[in-house]
């Protein structure tokens, strides 16, 4: 087999898509780099299937991911030699078998290097190839570079507090390393003589016991995370992943992106791509909030752009503090949650005006509303599917909705709000308010009228909270008043039994037994025994 020279740098090529294939090529820049410092060529190696045009994960190659184009961006980005190792069982990217091919390549023509991107699949296929070849791997290499005549890779230690120096131990052997995509390299060389060769594997070994069970694309809509006008980052102080979802659901409410210090990201409490700071990415937000994070340089690198910073941490020493606008000395655990249910009410209540300029006076922007629930949902990563189940609407219905085809009625806010856990009664515009306390006043007053319903709580005809006892004559069906209401309702059998349907289903009640349910599902009340029955009521209405 006919490799470069020995002693030369490979970067591996991810094909699988065009944002992983521009990891491989920053990656491919630092390689050009340390190629130069060692009079050494580099190569990036492409395996896949010689039917198709790429290594994608289904025939159709991702958009951009034409191999002649990539072979060509592979030189303009320093590649010296470009292989593209053949073999109809390469079609689909497994690590398994990705690293036997690269294993007995290296073992032929053994490299200085062999890099890859820091991805998930770069992680696994850099660990199972150094292994195959009984070889050194250095780990999420934020650099490297050449010092005494021994490459050295700066890793992130100690929880990205610091960056540890590591070196291989002997340079006659090949090593491997992933490195970040962060990484920060100077200048663009172009790959000399730039030559692309195809050789083909005569086989594929395949692991025993490794077989695929399915594969799905990736969707390639993804919110940029640099871009974002609002940004929440958590960090090692948050302790755990249900922490960290305490920074999930405040970037929910504010309709913000997820950020992550070095802690998090090693802990996949978060995606790597999700990382800012020196070895991650910088963003420029307008507002950023910074929960259970130290403040070290590695981290606070970039956020410095940040228009407007609010630091929530209970160290009161906590570097963090010195570049916030706004310090918070707290327990996130207790106080993102507060903070998060005051935002919520607050986003929320702009929704209801929204639905209440459409429906009630027939001012504003019609469009305000549909562009607002979608802002929600896709702010809790939920499908149109999700939401409709949340609430008790259709998909049709919710697309609908989104693009201002339709106008809900009130009481879809009140199903919404019960499925974010919100008080129904922060979405209603003071108009509703007043609709809904005199019908509440005027169906207590029907309610006391009637001789089966004895109030227990005199004066309460426009509060939320209310009970009664209502008696029901044996062998007798309720006749309750007319009002259909949002809430709860509790009915506790006090004396003789009840049958109680609700919605299609009956329930048999004996004394000392209760039921809880939604007040907006049609419910009857029939006596079951020979004496009358007592039922204590109690309602919650908005």
């Amino acid at each position: 087999m006919e490799i470069i020279g020995k002693g030369d740098i490979w970067v591996y090529g991810d094909l699988r898509d065009p944002r992983l294939f521009e990891f491989s090529l920053r990656v491919l820049g630092k390689a050009g780099e340390l190629a130069d410092s060692v009079s050494a060529k580099t190569a990036m190696l492409f395996l896949g299937d010689p039917e198709k045009n790429s290594s994608g994960l289904t025939g159709d190659s991702p958009k951009g991911m034409n191999l002649a184009r990539c072979e060509a961006e592979a030189i303009n980005h320093g590649a010296d030699h470009v292989f593209v190792f053949e073999h109809d069982d390469l079609s689909l990217p497994r690590p398994d078998i990705h690293a036997s091919i690269l294993a007995d390549t290296v073992l032929v023509r053994p490299p200085l290097l062999v890099l890859f991107a820091l991805t998930d699949f770069g992680r696994e296929l850099a660990a199972r190839t150094a292994r195959l070849c009984n070889a050194g791997l250095i780990a999420d290499c934020a650099d490297l570079r050449l010092e005494d005549n021994t490459i050295i890779a700066d890793c992130p230690a100690w929880g990205g507090k610091f960056l540890a120096e590591i070196g291989f131990s002997d340079l006659s052997r090949t090593g491997f390393a992933t490195v970040s995509r962060h990484t920060v390299f100077t200048g663009k060389r172009k790959g000399d003589p730039g030559i692309v060769k195809r050789i083909p594997v005569d086989a594929v070994h395949e692991e025993a016991g490794i077989r695929l069970l399915s594969s799905t694309v990736e969707s390639h809509i993804h919110r940029k995370l640099e871009d974002a006008e609002i940004v929440v980052v958590g960090g090692a102080g948050l302790g755990n992943t249900k922490g960290f979802g305490l920074v999930r659901e405040l970037a929910a409410a504010l309709g913000g992106e997820i950020g992550a210090t070095r802690p998090p990201v090693l802990q996949h409490w978060v995606a790597e791509e999700r990382l800012i700071g020196q070895t991650g990415k910088t963003v420029r937000p307008k507002l950023l909030f910074s929960i259970g994070t130290s403040g070290a340089f590695q981290y606070t690198a970039g956020i410095t752009d940040a228009e407007t910073i609010v630091a929530i941490n209970r160290d009161p020493n906590a570097s963090i503090f010195e570049l916030s606008d706004i310090g918070i000395v707290a327990d996130a655990s207790t106080f993102v949650p507060l903070l998060t249910e005051k935002l919520q009410k607050a986003v929320m209540r702009k929704l209801a005006d929204a639905l209440w300029d459409r429906t009630g006076s027939g001012e504003g922007e019609a469009s305000g509303f549909g562009a607002k629930i979608k802002k929600l949902r896709e702010g809790r990563d939920w499908t149109i599917e999700t939401l409709a189940e949340a609430t008790g609407e259709s998909p049709e219905f919710i697309s609908q909705v989104e693009a201002d085809e339709v106008s809900p009625p009130v009481s879809f806010l009140v199903r919404l709000s019960n499925a974010l856990g919100i008080d129904p009664g922060v979405f209603l515009h003071k108009g509703e308010k007043e609709i809904l306390k005199d019908q509440r006043h005027r169906a207590y007053v029907r309610r006391t009228q009637n001789y089966s319903y004895q109030t227990l709580t005199d004066g309460t005809e426009n509060d939320h909270l209310q009970a009664f006892m209502i008696t029901i004559e044996s062998q007798h069906a309720h006749k309750p008043v007319a009002y259909k209401h949002e809430g709860e309702e509790f009915i506790f059998v006090m004396e003789g039994e009840l049958e109680f349907t609700l919605g299609k289903k009956a329930h048999h009640l004996k004394e000392g037994e209760s039921i809880h349910f939604n007040s907006n599902i049609p419910h009857k009340l029939k006596s079951l025994s020979n004496k009358p029955t007592r039922c204590l009521v109690i309602l919650y209405t908005i």
